[in-house]
């Protein structure tokens, strides 16, 4: 019974997934954070789609954080910085598929606290 749960669970994600990246796309002056989130590490990428490359990353896992809510904070603070690096200021959000609430909403709000648009 827990296998057909986690399949319905993925089939909704995938669903939420492509109807969303469907609507929107990266490009250099205004890349797509896209996120991830596994049940151990939390992880973000700017994305430029037309050239198909990674502009900035950050990664909870090399960093040695958790997927709870304080350490996205750190993850969006680390690609904050790496954003601005970039002298990038607006971004668009790609929540993957994840419901806004929880790690994603709190890596979210972080990132609009650093001084990120979206």
């Amino acid at each position: 019974m827990l296998k057909s749960i986690q399949k319905r669970k993925n089939k909704l994600r995938t669903q939420r997934k492509r109807r969303v990246r469907g609507k929107i796309s990266g490009t250099v002056e205004l890349p797509r954070v896209s996120v991830f989130k596994s049940n151990r590490h939390f992880y973000a990428q700017a994305i430029d789609d037309i050239a198909g490359v990674t502009l900035a990353s950050a990664d909870g896992k090399k960093m040695g954080l958790k997927a709870n809510q304080e350490d996205a904070k750190k993850v969006a603070v680390a690609m904050a910085d790496a954003l601005k690096a970039k002298n990038i200021e607006t971004i668009v959000f790609d929540r993957n598929g994840y419901l806004y609430h929880g790690v994603v909403a709190s890596f979210a709000d972080a990132l609009r606290e650093s001084g990120i648009k979206f």
